[in-house]
């Protein structure tokens, strides 16, 4: 027998009156033509009063609309009591706090050990079915909120929040020096380095990047920036932060931009504060949006993770 999630439902308006149902669908409960196309096929995927119908039928005032998801799980990846922090959850919903040196979805070569692998362990131990669909990324390196949808609906939805903008992340990174400016935007487009392709490069080619941060903390050779992503391209903080002169302490691939010279003393400074968290100093701290189901505006926060908290300390005491 199909499983189904709990339904999602609409009431029409009067306004809504003598409208497809299809139109209605992809009006007032924003499901997209690919999801559309899915749900109507399943056996009760599209309800009208109780009743299956065709998406073409009229709709009047008063009628009552409920679609529901099969239940899906990930079967290809492998359960694993692995624990993490639960920011919140519902129905719709997992944010995490992601650790620092954690993969966040299975990829070739690293199978096991990853968030999914805790995620899927964690619904499985609770009798619970859903497929792991991540909002957004996280490196492995950096820390901070995730957040997970538990159906193809509320993925859709926060992914398109994300496209249009309307998503914020707000990043806290610790990096060496301090921007010209104490608050300021970065504007310089980003593309693959033909050189290396793994990296990414600001480059006039490239393609648009913003970036927005504020100094939080000065320290004598580094200091606490505040983070805003006008837009999310890949390493994006990690490029225009090295761009401006301020790579983030620790990062092994974002380094001061070739070709500049640095003192002895500078360059034992850098590789000591480097040596000190041995991963980028970057950390996801908010995570701002619109609850597809609730429409509520909700805003997760996770405090600085422990290393960071270390390094700061000690900038604080050794580098002020």
């Amino acid at each position: 027998m199909t499983a189904y999630y709990d339904p999602i439902e609409y009431e029409v308006k009067e306004e809504d009156s003598g409208m497809l149902l299809k139109t209605v669908l992809q009006r007032r409960l924003g499901v997209s033509r690919k999801l559309l196309s899915k749900i109507k096929l399943t056996e009760q995927g599209i309800m009208l009063n109780g009743e299956r119908v065709y998406i073409s039928v009229k709709v009047k005032h008063g009628d009552q609309i409920a679609i529901r998801m099969e239940q899906e799980e990930s079967d290809d990846i492998l359960p694993e009591p692995i624990p993490f922090e639960i920011l919140y959850e519902d129905d719709a919903l997992l944010v995490v706090n992601k650790e620092p040196g954690i993969i966040v979805h299975p990829t070739h070569g690293h199978y096991t050990g990853t968030l999914a692998n805790g995620v899927v362990h964690y619904w499985k131990e609770r009798g619970e079915r859903f497929r792991f669909r991540p909002i957004h990324r996280l490196d492995q390196e950096t820390s901070g909120v995730l957040a997970i949808a538990k159906n193809a609906y509320v993925h859709q939805h926060i992914s398109e929040q994300l496209i249009a903008g309307q998503v914020t992340k707000r990043y806290k990174a610790l990096v060496h020096g301090a921007p010209s400016l104490g608050e300021g935007t970065i504007d310089g487009p980003i593309d693959r380095d033909p050189d290396e392709p793994h990296r990414r490069i600001v480059t006039p080619e490239g393609y648009p990047a913003l970036t927005f941060y504020t100094i939080v903390e000065r320290y004598s050779a580094a200091s606490l920036v505040d983070i805003r992503l006008g837009t999310g391209r890949t390493h994006q903080i990690r490029v225009h932060m090295t761009s401006v002169g301020c790579p983030l302490i620790g990062d092994k691939l974002y380094t001061y931009p070739a070709g500049e010279e640095l003192t002895e003393d500078k360059r034992e400074n850098v590789d000591q504060l480097n040596l000190l968290i041995g991963r980028q100093a970057l950390h996801a701290a908010e995570l701002g949006l619109r609850h597809p189901l609730t429409g509520q505006d909700m805003i997760f926060e996770a405090p600085l993770p422990e290393d960071m908290n270390r390094l700061r300390d000690y900038l604080l005491t050794d580098y002020r």
